[in-house]
């Protein structure tokens, strides 16, 4: 699963509320973890300004004691973690340092030192989780208390499903994590109802055959799920499962995950519908701009097979303009 976790840190409170939750994962998985901070120049820079050395040298100092005393409280429980400083734009970085050091999992505060706002991801979380192509854990930061020594238990965590293999390559991560954690691990799945579009009433004929289609998809989803319940009864964790049917998949778990009082959500990345061209499903997308939980999406496109979108051709093509 996971072997290497980045947490990108900016020095602030409120970024720090991600470190908890790595550690989970780190002693769940025996990952190791490195703590990256980004010390940033501005993107715009006065041509006739320079540098001053001093200020440069304070504040790679601040930061390098900044991640060591970090780094010390994380020791505690996780035995191999480092500390790393670079240099320059914060997304473009962070994303750098993670393809060239194996990391295959970023955890994310979804806020930093530019503070809480009422996206519910700041921008720089956002680029990075667009352009990355890995896993990445976002901890929401207008929900976490205590920073860095805050405590964290999941009692319940939720996997959704929709009865494909690629959607099902998150569940070890999942079983791992709810055995780590004692939680309660339930397994969703929303059944969407056939669509008949027209611009005229339905049919009898229409109906009728969108009823068939709907007990046959439901049927099937139930088999699925009861089948998975009895394979996991051998991991000794406590299983749930939880089926639904509706038009807006995405919104069914959104509310689930309230009735249930679900402390994380992990999922894969796409479904059985996924197209490669982007790096996440409907679902994913819906619970990154809208989930209110911790949430962990396994990637399963590699970045090596992931595509430019027309931004980034344009920018490398013609860079300044």
């Amino acid at each position: 699963m996971f072997n290497h976790i980045l947490v990108p840190l900016d020095g602030s409170a409120v970024a720090e509320c991600v470190i908890p939750h790595a550690r989970i994962v780190a002693e769940a998985l025996g990952a190791r973890i490195t703590l990256l901070h980004v010390l940033e120049r501005s993107p715009f820079p006065d041509l006739n300004s320079t540098i001053n050395p001093l200020d440069w040298h304070i504040r790679k100092t601040e930061a390098q004691t900044y991640l060591d005393r970090m780094t010390d409280f994380l020791l505690d429980s996780v035995p191999d973690v480092c500390n790393v400083i670079v240099e320059g734009h914060a997304p473009e970085e962070v994303i750098d340092y993670a393809h060239h050091n194996n990391v295959d999992l970023i955890a994310l505060s979804s806020h930093g030192k530019s503070g809480l706002s009422s996206w519910n991801v700041s921008s720089v979380v956002q680029k990075i989780i667009l352009r990355s192509y890995i896993s990445t854990f976002i901890i929401r930061a207008y929900k976490t208390t205590g920073g860095y020594k805050g405590k964290v238990a999941y009692k319940k965590i939720l996997i959704t499903l929709d009865c494909s293999q690629r959607a099902e390559s998150a569940l070890p991560l999942a079983i791992s994590l709810a055995r780590h954690q004692g939680a309660r691990l339930l397994l969703a799945h929303v059944v969407r109802r056939p669509e008949t579009p027209g611009h005229l009433p339905r049919s009898r004929e229409d109906t009728d055959l969108a009823e068939k289609l709907m007990d046959r998809n439901y049927s099937e989803a139930k088999h699925y799920l009861d089948q998975l319940d009895s394979q996991l009864s051998s991991t000794e964790i406590s299983i749930q499962t939880s089926l639904h049917s509706g038009n807006n998949p995405a919104a069914i778990l959104d509310d689930l995950v309230e009735s249930e009082n679900v402390h994380l959500v992990v999922l894969c990345a796409h479904g059985h519908n996924g197209v490669e061209k982007w790096p996440y499903g409907s679902v994913a997308v819906n619970f990154i701009a809208y989930g209110t939980t911790p949430l962990l999406i396994m990637q399963d496109i590699p970045f090596e097979r992931s595509l430019l979108t027309r931004a980034e051709s344009a920018a490398r093509e013609r860079p300044g303009h």
